[in-house]
Formats: C-alpha cells, sequence, structure tokens
C-alpha cells in the first residue's frame, strides 16, 4: 500500500513508500493470487515500511521522478514513514538508486541540506530494524540520507559513491574524460566496500545485469533480503540502534589495519 506526502509541501515522486508484507512474496504471483483479499494476503506476515527511490523508465516517467533525484520534501516524507514505522514497530526497508539529491535552487531554498541531514540522524538512531540496499547508482548524500541500516546491501552491478566519477575528474583533474581513472581512486564498487566494512553483503545478479533478466533479479533479491532482515526481526530496540551505531563506527577499520604501508602510500 502506498503512501503520500511530506504533509508540508509536496509528494515527491522520486521517493516511494508504502507498507509491504514480510517475507515478501515471490515474484511468480498468479493473478488469481493478485485478487485475493489482503486480509488473505497478510496472514501470518509481518508488515514493513518500505522507502525508495524510483527513477523511471520512459521519458514521462524520468521527467516525473525527476531522475531519481530527490527535493527536500522527498526526504521529509520518508522520515515521516520512518517515524510512522517506528511507532507502529515495523523494520524498514530501503532501496537506493539515486544520482544524488536535487541540486536545484528550488531545492536549495526549501532546506534540501537539512532534509538529508536530518534523515541521516534520524535513521540511525531507529528503534526498528532497518536495512539499505544499493540496486543501481548510489549517490552521495542524496543516498546516504536514506542508507543508515542495521545491514546495507548493493547488488552485483550497481556502484555507492561520494561523487560520480566525471563530477570528481572535473574537479582533481579539470578533465571528466578520466572518470575511469576517478572511478578506481573512489572505491566505489562492491567488492571493495565489502572489504572496507561499508557494505555486508553482494547480491548477485543475472548474467548481464539484473535489467537482463527481471524475474531471476527480483529471486536473487529476494533471497538475500530474507538472509538478512529476517534475523534482526523481533529484536529489542537497544540491540537494534547499539549495533547500527557500531557498525558505522568501525567501518574501514578492518581494511586500514591490513592494509600494507606500501599500498597506503600509493
Amino acid at each position: 500500500m502506498e503512501l503520500h506526502g511530506d504533509r508540508c509541501f509536496a509528494d515527491d515522486q522520486a521517493m516511494l513508500t508504502g507498507v509491504a508484507t514480510w517475507p515478501p512474496a515471490t515474484p511468480q504471483i498468479q493473478d488469481k493470487e493478485k485478487s485475493c483479499e489482503s486480509n488473505d494476503l497478510d496472514k501470518g506476515k509481518t508488515p514493513i515500511m518500505i522507502i525508495g527511490q524510483q527513477k523511471g523508465r520512459s521519458s514521462k516517467q524520468k521527467m516525473e521522478r525527476n531522475f531519481g533525484m530527490s527535493r527536500p520534501e522527498g526526504y521529509r516524507k520518508a522520515m515521516r514513514m520512518m517515524l510512522m514505522a517506528e511507532r507502529a514497530k515495523m523494520p524498514v526497508l530501503t532501496f537506493i538508486d539515486t544520482p544524488g539529491a536535487f541540486p536545484g535552487a528550488d531545492a536549495e531554498q526549501r532546506g534540501q541540506a537539512q532534509a538529508i541531514a536530518e534523515s541521516i540522524n534520524l535513521m540511525a538512531g531507529l528503534k526498528v530494524p532497518t536495512m539499505a540496499v544499493v540496486i543501481g547508482e548510489g549517490g552521495s548524500g542524496g543516498a546516504l540520507a536514506i542508507g543508515i541500516g542495521n545491514k546495507v546491501l548493493m547488488q552485483e552491478y550497481s556502484f555507492y559513491s561520494v561523487i560520480s566519477p566525471e563530477s570528481c575528474a572535473s574537479i582533481l583533474w579539470s578533465d571528466s574524460s578520466l572518470a575511469e581513472r576517478a572511478s578506481e581512486k573512489l572505491r566505489m564498487w562492491p567488492q571493495e566496500l565489502l572489504r572496507f566494512g561499508t557494505i555486508d553483503d553482494i547480491i548477485p545478479e543475472p548474467k548481464g545485469g539484473a535489467h537482463r533478466n527481471w524475474e531471476q533479479a527480483a529471486l536473487l533479491l529476494r533471497e538475500n533480503l530474507i538472509k538478512h532482515l529476517s534475523p534482526l526481526i523481533g529484536k529489542g530496540a537497544q540491540s537494534i540502534v547499539k549495533n547500527r551505531l557500531t557498525k558505522f563506527r568501525s567501518m574501514g577499520i578492518k581494511a586500514l589495519e591490513t592494509t600494507k604501508p606500501a599500498e597506503s602510500n600509493q
């Protein structure tokens, strides 16, 4: 069931929110199952809050979704749903796919930086289990705003970075064509981020990427969601918050301890 609006300004279509049931259904849902009453579908299942970024596929959808770049009202909508989930003791599952928060003047006038900071702060202290999954682009603070999870996962061909490689190359070397070199320095790929402890696991994708086989990609995603989130459900609030804060405070420590001096000087 989709939920709308930030109750302050607007309903940002780049940020989708709603309540679903856990564990998630398999992708092969028959038409007759889809038509069942919600009470039948909900038996024995746990309600869960879903928050996700949506870019759109067609040109029209991309314009409506602002290419996945949320304005402040998008992050405030996400925060409203996080608080609702905490009151109802629902786990929070977020899906990240954005090049970054919208950098337009209107977004800045309505407090873009403040909205992102408040979202990070709120999610860090939520007393319910949280899990974030990068399913495409994980760009800068726009991604981090809904990325403070007890578990953070990435699909195999996704990336997570403080800045796009093109922008990084433009800033460092005044040449956006050096994006590939920048991507190596940014350590933005799942395998590297797993080593640094930034993420907890990598979700395999079908050959050629998730877009080549949506159903198989959904099955692999479902399997890993259940594997990582289910053990957190039912744990105490104090344990959940402590686990999350410890995770983020210890990021990179293990990798730095095992890095050779020669490597660190490169």
